[in-house]
């Protein structure tokens, strides 16, 4: 089995979303012939973005080995430091910390490894992943969980910042034998801004969801609500901070025409509070749950509307209760942020293939690109504009009416969402691997046989 050095800063049992994307690829690359040998981040409490969930170790196979980067992570930066890191590039102490203490504990327990994967963010495992492959004399493959740079949401102090974090990226991502990308728009934009990375390899794969969290029977609800689900973090925080800082654009650090705050429950609670005046039956039959993280900003911000008593709270869930929510809920919330009429979303929420998968009723708040082209071949995807509050009334509307009279609404095209299994993405990565390693050894070949004599080259 070939073995294979996987960098992962989060893996369980650290949760989340870009967790589950590198946990279900180590369950699944031994099925491929790959053994993955993890070189994680110290799994801590009270990480936002980090949250514990012990339900994800029990998924990691037994006989992958898990080396873990001593801690402790470093503390966050008070704010004169964290000021001049942002605005003077000045390193920060954790990727200092990150990049030495990870790159040391890969070469010593790479043990024969042929190839290294490195999943980001944190995008700090770039260098890690670069370091190693030196030291090693192995080829590295890129895995963007976000386009990086190129992410529409990323708010930079000025246009030169970004400039900067594009020179850094392409530089780093020049080292990689292949890059992954998350979304095939992604990966599109990825050539056009980098054409010098045109040569590699450079492919999309997705996020995507387990059918096995989909086989069993779960127990019927027991109350009679209408029930809306949002499963996830939202950006209230970020969209508030952009929305009263406009020198971020004044100065070009941010995509024209982005909002970031519709990536948060304040359009669907406008759009509830149109609709229960137009309906006002929905008063006695609606309840809203939001499970994920929650911040100030977002309690605030529900506090404030008038559909505020509708709310409930549910804060961090396992991934198991998260799956039992999204699977009970009579319609599945899916905001992002704004962008102009045509602009090309790079990124697609990985909750959204676990909502496609479930077979309920989604409501998306989507701007143009591959979430929006998703969700429509679904079958089970209303789609609307972020910002588009009428449109979410329409939605609520006809999946309310449908509910009342007890008929579905949504018909899954299943031939379609299985293309997002784990296992066939995990393939695809496999297909990456094979023949990166295959590049790798006609290279070895090819220096190997112009280092013989002309006679010996004839013989080769």
């Amino acid at each position: 089995m070939t073995r294979v050095l996987f960098i992962s800063h989060l893996f369980p049992p650290v949760g989340g979303t870009g967790v589950q994307r590198a946990q279900k690829f180590v369950q699944y690359l031994p099925d491929e012939g790959f053994l993955p040998i993890v070189v994680a981040g110290p799994a801590r409490e009270g990480d936002r973005w980090a949250p514990i969930d012990h339900t994800m170790t029990q998924k990691v196979p037994t006989n992958i080995p898990v080396y873990r980067v001593a801690g402790p992570v470093p503390p966050p930066p008070s704010k004169l430091r964290s000021r001049l890191e942002r605005w003077a590039g000045l390193p920060s102490a954790f990727k200092q910390w990150w990049v030495h203490a990870a790159t040391e504990l890969a070469c010593s327990v790479a043990d024969g490894a042929h190839l290294i994967f490195a999943t980001m963010s944190p995008y700090e495992s770039a260098h890690v992943a670069r370091e190693a492959s030196s030291r090693l004399g192995i080829p590295w493959v890129a895995d963007l969980r976000d386009p990086w740079a190129l992410d529409d949401i990323q708010i930079y102090p000025s246009f030169l910042h970004r400039k900067f974090e594009m020179t850094k990226m392409e530089g780093l991502l020049s080292t990689a034998a292949a890059i992954i990308m998350n979304t095939p728009v992604a990966a599109e934009d990825l050539k056009r801004a980098f054409p010098r990375l045109e040569q590699k390899t450079i492919v999309s794969i997705t996020n995507g969801f387990d059918s096995e969290d989909f086989c069993g029977s779960i127990g019927s609800r027991t109350d009679t609500k209408f029930r809306i689900v949002h499963s996830g973090g939202m950006f209230t925080g970020s969209g508030l901070q952009l929305r009263n800082r406009n020198f971020y654009r004044g100065f070009g650090g941010v995509e024209k025409g982005i909002d970031i705050l519709t990536r948060s429950p304040e359009y669907l609670l406008r759009a509830i509070e149109q609709w229960i005046v137009r309906r006002p039956q929905v008063s006695s039959d609606l309840e809203i749950i939001f499970a994920g993280t929650i911040t100030p900003d977002d309690r605030a911000l529900v506090n404030q509307s008038k559909a505020a008593n509708f709310v409930q709270f549910r804060g961090f869930i396992s991934h198991d209760e998260s799956l039992r929510l999204i699977r009970t809920a009579d319609l599945l919330f899916l905001p992002m942020h704004n962008l102009p009429l045509g602009k090309r979303c790079r990124s697609v929420p990985g909750k959204t293939y676990e909502y496609i998968a479930s077979g309920r009723p989604i409501l998306a708040a989507v701007p143009d690109g591959d979430a929006r082209e998703f969700l429509r071949q679904c079958g089970t995807g209303f789609t609307c504009r972020p910002d588009d509050a009428k449109g979410m009334i329409e939605i609520l509307d006809r999946v309310y009416l449908a509910w009342k009279d007890g008929r579905r609404c949504v018909c899954l095209n299943t031939d379609f969402v299985s293309r997002f299994e784990r296992r066939i993405l995990t393939h695809a990565l496999a297909d990456v691997f094979r023949v990166t390693l295959r590049k790798s050894r006609f290279a070895i070949q090819t220096q190997a046989m112009f280092a013989k004599s002309p006679a010996q080259q004839a013989r080769f």
